[in-house]
């Protein structure tokens, strides 16, 4: 008998027992958020002052948490350019993914965003706002597991609009992921290094072809 699990009720012990998936902590295997981040330029540092200047007054006023896509999100893609071509975003619509024991299917639908088929882009919204990021990690794996795309190596960031991490899906055999580093936009630099690797993934994601 099939048992059906909900995406957003996953955990990462529960996608690891369903897909194997392992997760590595080795540099080498996600470098790109680290490396060969080009420097700003300055009409790029002038749009993040304003995404910056945006953020501080809604959390002032704590109205963040219901408009983290408007607020945050949005404009960082916006100002990584991935909202003009090559780059096309989707929403996602609902996937069914079965364990690799076929008896357990994974099925929902989260606000997620696919950039161009390579990057996948999930926002926690709402009252969850102030929820780690770890509620949001597993999920992001599984629609990347789910993805119909026939390219096996795959990214994703997860955000809830004040810390951002990125992640890093290897499906060409047993699936092998790793995490950058939480990057939080209340510390020095970080939602300027948060740009930067939007824009390093944005150019793998250009160079890929559709």
């Amino acid at each position: 008998m099939t048992q059906a699990i909900a995406i957003e009720k996953l955990t990462l012990q529960s996608l690891k027992q369903a897909f194997d998936l392992q997760k590595t902590t080795e540099a080498d295997f996600f470098f790109e958020w680290q490396t060969q981040l080009l420097p700003l330029t300055h009409f790029e540092a002038d749009r993040l002052a304003r995404i910056r200047a945006i953020y501080q007054n809604f959390e002032a006023r704590s109205a963040l948490e219901n408009t983290v896509s408007l607020t945050m999100v949005s404009p960082l893609l916006d100002a990584a350019g991935l909202f003009l071509p090559p780059f096309y975003l989707e929403t996602e619509k609902s996937v069914e993914i079965f364990a690799n024991d076929e008896k357990t299917l994974l099925r929902g639908r989260l606000d997620v965003l696919v950039i161009k088929d390579l990057l996948w882009v999930l926002t926690i919204e709402s009252k969850r706002a102030g929820f780690s990021l770890a509620v949001g990690i597993p999920q992001v794996l599984a629609y990347m597991l789910a993805a119909p795309t026939p390219q096996k190596t795959l990214y994703g960031m997860v955000t809830n609009g004040r810390n951002f991490i990125f992640i890093k899906l290897d499906r060409r055999h047993q699936p092998i992921y790793a995490q950058s580093e939480e990057l939080i936009v209340d510390r020095a630099n970080d939602l300027e290094k948060t740009l930067q690797i939007i824009k390093r993934l944005a150019d793998i994601a250009a160079s890929s072809g559709d």
